[in-house]
């Protein structure tokens, strides 16, 4: 099935898996979501993730992360639609949360968090919110 915006089914399966306590869900891979998984695991929003070949595209299955009953992912949000791109500077990076949530950004440099992107002075196209 083709999917308008790729990187919103991304979130919106992680976003329901959540709130079903699930404790892995599978979304079809490509390398921005690959990209947006690695960030995930690496600011401690998800557990760890694997990527399956199944012959076709792939599957990225990612562990969801819980702390007691409550989820690690409070929320997410897409920023930057198809419909209606937003790009930032690097002086105007948003601050998620002031600083407790993160922004992931896609900057020539690769897809990267706002902090990363802050301290290289590159600005991008905000793709999401996590907190």
């Amino acid at each position: 099935m083709q999917v308008t915006d790729p990187i919103a089914d991304m979130l919106t399966r992680i976003r329901n898996a959540g709130k079903a306590k699930h404790a892995t869900v599978d979304i079809p891979a490509s390398n921005m979501k690959k990209a947006i998984a690695e960030i995930l695991y690496q600011e401690g929003y998800i557990k760890s993730y694997q990527i399956i070949n199944d012959g076709a595209q792939g599957v990225i299955r990612a562990s969801l992360k819980y702390n007691g009953s409550a989820r690690a992912i409070a929320g997410l949000r897409r920023v930057s639609k198809p419909g209606l791109r937003v790009y930032a500077g690097a002086t105007e990076l948003p601050r998620v949360l002031r600083g407790l949530g993160i922004a992931i950004i896609s900057t020539s440099q690769g897809v990267m968090t706002d902090k990363r992107a802050r301290a290289a002075n590159i600005g991008g196209e905000v793709l999401a919110f996590v907190w």
